[in-house]
């Protein structure tokens, strides 16, 4: 043969390749375009039609052995669960169904390896998780069990209230291991810590875990904020739960204890409720801590009132016992007539004042002055609501005037 017969050979199949690769391509269009086409019935179409739309597929098979677990039939499960790995080695959903089918048969080590690995290469396995927090859990192994719960609350709200009673049962049943493990996911300040919180304050079982949860959290870099132990005030306080109140109070030491009033000189605006000032802001009574700018340069209790209003101006909390006291505070009028028109109360609640004093007894008077009564809080009387309130009359009389250096005191000791 010619070298031009060969040359002439090869330019003929060099034009065939060419006018076939257009075809070609036009086939490897369609394939693609069909594995496009059947990755969602692979994904959502029930298990018969994506078995035989894919045979195949590793998703599909997966599918299937998840089904045929659900539907009680062990063997089919595992033996299609491992099809699956052996076409796609890191397909969790399989490896999980082959551990929750050695469960299945009894095989719990095996299965805790499997569903372990199922869980280390998928936060979001929500099944291998649950396995293994109950499997933790009945070997008693909190720290393990509840860093899978962790890993669920994290991501699905929905579980909230089962993990959050997960939690709390075994706080309550097992307190010295359970509790130090969930203080310690709390500190992480995990996002689901306030609402775990909240969900303590409804009864008194709640409220004994949220009190222990807060004294771990206190030696910890993330301790209770103050909104979060505000809200645990409030919940002891609705259910009348004084003692733990003041048990919160002097081991945390929030706010200290050396002083009957919190905040009185209104400098410290970090003191939780309801410890901290509550002030009043409506229409004929405007209350606020601001620098007296004009005279002590210091922050003080700025009270806008119309003489007019009903109005409890200023508030908080106080834990006296049984004893005589001192009541102390200082005045000094920017506007105004305030003489009379305002007091100073303390209360047991639902009940007549132990003090009721003028706030501004005296007229004529502009610099700083101080009002001061001794009281007393009897049996009984186990807390206590100390109060700026308004004493209205029947026309408005618009008066501003400052307040600080709020102290009470038992009789006989200085004003600290």
């Amino acid at each position: 043969m010619s070298n031009k017969a060969v040359r002439g050979g090869s330019q003929g199949r060099r034009f065939d390749f060419v006018s076939l690769a257009p075809h070609a391509l036009t086939v490897g269009a369609v394939f693609l375009a069909w594995q496009i086409l059947i990755q969602p019935l692979v994904k959502r179409a029930p298990v018969e039609i994506a078995i035989r739309v894919a045979p195949g597929s590793p998703l599909a098979i997966s599918r299937a052995a998840e089904s045929e677990l659900a539907a009680g039939r062990n063997d089919n499960a595992a033996a299609l669960a491992r099809e699956a790995l052996a076409r796609a080695p890191f397909d969790v959903r399989a490896l999980r169904t082959v551990g929750l089918s050695e469960a299945q048969a009894g095989r719990t080590d095996q299965a805790n390896d499997l569903l372990t690995l199922a869980g280390n290469w998928s936060l979001r396995d929500d099944p291998a998780h649950a396995w293994l927090i109950e499997r933790r859990l009945r070997r008693g192994e909190y720290v393990s069990a509840f860093a899978h719960a962790d890993t669920l609350a994290r991501r699905r709200q929905d579980l909230w209230p089962q993990l959050f009673e997960l939690f709390t049962v075994a706080a309550t049943e097992d307190p010295p291991r359970a509790l130090p493990v969930i203080a310690n996911l709390l500190a992480g300040d995990a996002p689901w810590r306030l609402y775990y919180l909240n969900s303590l304050y409804g009864d008194l079982k709640g409220l004994r875990v949220a009190l222990n949860l807060a004294v771990l959290l206190e030696d910890t870099s993330t301790p209770l904020k103050n909104n979060e132990l505000h809200q645990l005030y409030a919940a002891l306080l609705s259910h009348r739960q004084i003692d733990a109140i003041k048990a919160v109070r002097n081991r945390l030491n929030r706010p200290p204890g050396n002083r009957f009033v919190a905040n009185g000189e209104f400098d410290d605006l970090t003191i939780p409720a309801p410890f901290q000032w509550d002030l009043i802001q409506k229409a004929g009574a405007v209350a606020s801590i601001i620098n007296d700018d004009d005279d002590r340069g210091d922050a003080a209790l700025f009270v806008d009132y119309d003489g007019y209003n009903s109005a409890e101006i200023a508030k908080q909390l106080t834990l006296l016992e049984p004893g005589r006291y001192r009541f102390q505070a200082d005045y000094k009028i920017a506007e105004g007539d305030a003489v009379g028109r305002m007091s100073w109360t303390i209360r047991c609640d639902g009940q007549e004042p132990l003090l009721s004093t003028l706030s501004v007894p005296e007229r004529g008077k502009r610099g700083w002055e101080t009002v001061a009564a001794e009281f007393s809080v009897p049996q009984g009387c186990s807390s206590q609501w100390l109060a700026l309130e308004g004493r209205p009359a029947d026309r408005r009389t618009p008066m501003i005037v400052w307040f600080d250096r709020v102290s009470v005191v038992p009789v006989g000791k200085a004003p600290g």
